[in-house]
């Protein structure tokens, strides 16, 4: 991830940084990063299956992410941003060494897209819309979960 430019406003590079703060949560399987830069009332939009609200619903998704994938890395195309406001372009890549959704690991080495818009306040992020590749990576697995 690339460090916010000196000529960035302090309220531009705290909310740089707390989003950035977001994926390194996922890429360091440490989820509880997410405590210091997501506000109480989080929405994420969609919720996934199952996930309960708020930041404390997004830390078994990074846990169970870093089980399906041990070497996970988030890495960040693009970053637009104006206060208040972050779009990401960014692709996930690791090696399916445990499950996910129900399929049983392949070994694969596999990589997908995801695109998100944050808005953030008083230097935390308030809701995230994103929107994750997953047919893609489905079809680089070889399979799509099983029905519920």
């Amino acid at each position: 991830m690339n460090t916010p430019s000196p000529d960035f406003s302090p309220q531009l590079r705290a909310e740089r940084i707390a989003v950035e703060t977001l994926y390194r949560a996922f890429s360091e399987q440490a989820p509880d990063l997410v405590d210091a830069v997501l506000a109480p009332g989080w929405d994420d939009i969609p919720l996934a299956p199952g996930q309960a609200s708020g930041p404390a619903g997004i830390k078994p998704i990074i846990r169970s992410m870093a089980a399906a994938f041990p070497d996970l890395h988030i890495t960040i195309h693009d970053m637009l941003q104006q206060p208040g406001k972050i779009a990401v372009r960014a692709e996930i890549s690791g090696t399916h060494l445990g499950e996910l959704f129900g399929i049983a690991p392949t070994g694969k080495k596999v990589s997908f897209r995801l695109h998100e818009f944050h808005t953030l306040a008083n230097g935390l992020v308030t809701t995230t819309w994103h929107m994750e590749d997953w047919f893609g990576l489905f079809l680089q697995l070889g399979q799509f979960p099983p029905p519920a």
